[in-house]
């Protein structure tokens, strides 16, 4: 879910691992800000709260993923969205972190960041991106639970607990 603490959780994951970490998100906002027929369109489609049409987004993330500091594993952040994405996406993916946290919380946390947000957090803007989240993202946290590959873990405790229990629960599982 946005502002679940996925950056965080990841950027920190990435170091303990050693190993680079890629987010959708940042990689959409760049390419936003872009003054190009592209970046207008991303721009449009992410500060209306909708997902990046599957295509565009598998195509840009197997691009990212061809470069050589990825090629012995990666922290992916925000992606697959799509039980479609889950589906295409032929890089594969090991295990699946999913930070649960409650509606309401993700709302408080976005319209009050200390850092002012993002350009796309107005409160329409979020209420939107909670519900898309629920629409396509929430198919694929089923399709990673029947696979046996997801990792729920409870993202409303601090940061430090929660990467504590994401560590603890790798190590058993062998990763």
């Amino acid at each position: 879910m946005p502002g679940a603490g996925k950056s965080t959780q990841g950027n920190l994951l990435a170091k303990k691992l050693k190993v680079p970490y890629l987010s959708t998100g940042h990689i959409f906002r760049d390419i936003a800000k872009e003054h190009t027929q592209m970046g207008r369109s991303i721009k449009l489609v992410m500060n209306a709260g909708l997902l990046i049409s599957d295509s565009k987004t598998l195509q840009i993330v197997s691009e990212y993923l061809k470069r050589r500091e990825y090629q012995k594993g990666y922290i992916l952040d925000g992606f697959p969205r799509t039980l479609g994405q889950a589906q295409k996406f032929k890089n594969g993916v090991d295990r699946v972190i999913y930070l649960k946290v409650s509606d309401k919380e993700i709302l408080w946390r976005l319209a009050y960041r200390d850092d002012g947000g993002r350009e796309d957090d107005t409160l329409l803007a979020i209420r939107k991106r909670i519900e898309v989240f629920h629409k396509f993202t929430d198919p694929v946290i089923d399709y990673y639970h029947r696979k046996g590959q997801l990792l729920e873990i409870n993202g409303e405790h601090e940061i430090d607990d929660i990467q504590r229990e994401i560590l603890k629960h790798l190590k058993v599982h062998g990763k």
